[in-house]
């Protein structure tokens, strides 16, 4: 029993210790893409939905008035790695190794 009290401590410990590894893959990828979490299910101007957080539980919201714009705002479209894009464009998709493309 000992042992086990010493083994869920510094499962705590680490968990504290190291910033990021105990958030939700969500709001991982919402931080990431520099968002916001906001508890509402739209979210306040400048910002615009990215999509979730905290196990889709609230909205992830970016910033449109910085340099990290949605590649549906710059008008393109977000595809996988796997498709050829004609044209890339500069824009964030909501998965991470996804890209923008404006023609495929």
């Amino acid at each position: 029993m000992k042992l086990f009290s010493c083994l869920v401590a510094l499962l705590l410990l680490l968990l504290q210790a190291v910033p990021g590894l105990s958030l939700p893959k969500d709001t991982l990828r919402c931080v990431g893409y520099h968002g916001f979490c906001f508890h509402s299910k739209s979210c306040p101007g400048p910002f615009a939905t990215f999509g979730t957080c905290s196990w889709r539980r609230k909205t992830c919201c970016i910033d449109t008035t910085s340099n990290f714009h949605t590649c549906q705002d710059e008008g393109g479209h977000c595809v996988p790695p796997e498709i050829k894009c004609l044209q890339q464009q500069v824009g964030l998709c909501p998965h991470r190794k996804w890209k923008c493309c404006t023609e495929l």
